[in-house]
């Protein structure tokens, strides 16, 4: 958006109104109504926000190809359930999860895996909006079933692990040997045997999801990067994973989202060396 000369504003002008009617179209798809309440709720206070909110957010972000919409929503979800900061922005995000044809079992998968890369808080805390969003939906039908994969959890773990981040995963787990072995059992078992082996989810969603959580957090590079490597291990895409690290810069700001590009960079340039 050019601010500096006065003669190109007519066009500019329009290019802002082309982005708002662009992302309030998305908007009402997320929201599941023609006037989504971000439009009043900042009008007293900082309407210019709600508008750029639309143009950027969904006028920018969400329409761009690569990505379709629900996995957009989920990825938007497990960054929200990650960061554990923003409780009305999540329990908006999951009602827009349910509107574009995300389901309930879903949504929980989601939540649940926020155990393993955000801590059982953030887990319990999302699981809480998500008992809210669900009871406010009489017509939703989630009947959930307890689930408990069969056979050694460990060895369910580490054909997991191999399967999902290969190398990268087992380089994690030899680096704890010296220090905290049971912390590296914990995560073949828990993460992997537990976790990665319920049913709800395909792995290459569950890696989209940890992908945006790690990203989200801005603390993990190390584990970013295994998982950028685990999403292309089990069927993703690099534009996906450019897609969803992008969206990162509308939940939890352009530092994390330039530092997840960063990480991605170097996983490329890793298996381009290696092809």
């Amino acid at each position: 958006m050019n601010s500096t000369s006065s003669a190109s504003s007519p066009t500019t002008h329009t290019r802002t109104t082309d982005r708002f009617d662009a992302g309030l179209g998305v908007l009402r798809q997320v929201a599941g109504t023609d006037r989504p309440e971000i439009l009043d709720s900042l009008a007293d206070i900082a309407p210019d926000l709600g508008r750029m909110a639309v143009e950027f957010g969904y006028g920018d972000v969400y329409s761009r190809p690569g990505l379709p919409l629900r996995e957009r929503q989920l990825a938007t979800v497990a960054a929200l359930a990650a960061l554990g900061n923003a409780a009305p922005q999540l329990r908006f995000h999951i009602d827009g999860a349910l509107n574009v044809g995300c389901t309930a079992q879903e949504v929980v998968e989601v939540l649940v895996h926020a155990s393993v890369y955000a801590g059982f808080p953030a887990a319990l805390n999302g699981l809480a909006v998500a008992r809210e969003a669900f009871a406010a939906r009489p017509d939703l039908a989630h009947t959930p079933e307890a689930s408990a994969p069969e056979g050694d959890r460990f060895e369910r773990g580490d054909a997991a692990l191999t399967r999902i981040d290969g190398s990268a995963g087992e380089h994690v787990i030899a680096s704890l040997r010296d220090i905290a072995p049971d912390l590296g059992r914990y995560i073949v078992e828990y993460a992997f045997g537990d976790i990665y082996s319920r049913p709800g989810l395909d792995l290459r969603t569950r890696e989209l999801a940890t992908v945006a959580m790690c990203a989200a957090l801005g603390t993990a590079a190390p584990q970013l990067k295994v998982h950028v490597h685990g999403l292309l291990n089990v069927g993703g895409t690099r534009t996906e994973v450019v897609e969803v690290l992008t969206q990162i810069a509308v939940y939890a700001g352009f530092p994390a989202a330039l530092n997840a590009i960063a990480a991605a960079r170097e996983v490329f340039a890793e298996r381009d060396e290696a092809a």
